[in-house]
């Protein structure tokens, strides 16, 4: 009896590592620690990423809403270009109405900065351009080519186009490369445009 009594206590010490190892792998103290955090950034970078692609697409009706109401004033006559009417507009002036449409979420500054705006006047609606206009017409991720963009609608009957250009820039790695549309400034090109002939109204 003796015996085995001491050959226990002699065993006694190797068998406690043994066991408190044991017993450390099957606890689960902290599992959802761990867990959460080996998830949290790409789960957090795939929401950031949600946001941002709804936000962008908020900004690009947003864009398309204000060139169309304003399109819409040109062609009736509520906003004319130097007929020497009260009712005039220069570019900086139509720029800034552009501004206030939009500055529920996008700020933009009496300077092109990332919002560029053409309108001008055609000879028929055959002759509206119908690409966005790049430095390299072949790279559809080249820069804009705003040389030449100008502010010079046409009065009653007349054809035009407003055009608008923002260029979003991108925070989440995430999405740049599926939504960027600029290789060097990793920006969401927003485009608006409309075409109208005015209408018949009277100087």
């Amino acid at each position: 009896m003796t015996a085995n009594r001491d050959d226990r206590d002699r065993l006694a010490p190797a068998r406690a590592p043994r066991s408190r190892l044991r017993r450390l792998l099957r606890s689960k103290d902290g599992a959802a620690a761990i867990e959460f955090a080996l998830l949290a950034i790409p789960y957090f970078v795939i929401v950031f990423a949600i946001i941002e692609t709804f936000v962008a697409y908020t900004a690009e009706q947003l864009v398309g809403y204000a060139a169309d109401k304003l399109a819409r004033q040109l062609r009736t006559g509520e906003i004319t270009y130097n007929l020497g009417l009260s009712t005039d507009k220069n570019e900086a002036q139509f720029r800034q109405l552009f501004c206030d449409e939009i500055a529920i979420l996008i700020s933009c500054a009496a300077s092109p900065g990332s919002l560029w705006i053409d309108v001008k006047s055609y000879t028929s609606f055959a002759n509206l351009p119908t690409a966005i206009p790049r430095k390299d017409p072949n790279d559809p991720h080249s820069e804009l080519d705003t040389a030449g963009f100008t502010f010079t609608p046409g009065g009653a009957g007349s054809i035009n186009m407003v055009r608008a250009f923002y260029q979003w820039q991108v925070v989440t790695d995430l999405v740049r490369p599926l939504v960027s549309t600029s290789s060097q400034s990793n920006t969401f090109l927003i485009t608006a445009l409309s075409a109208f002939r005015n209408e018949a109204y009277a100087p």
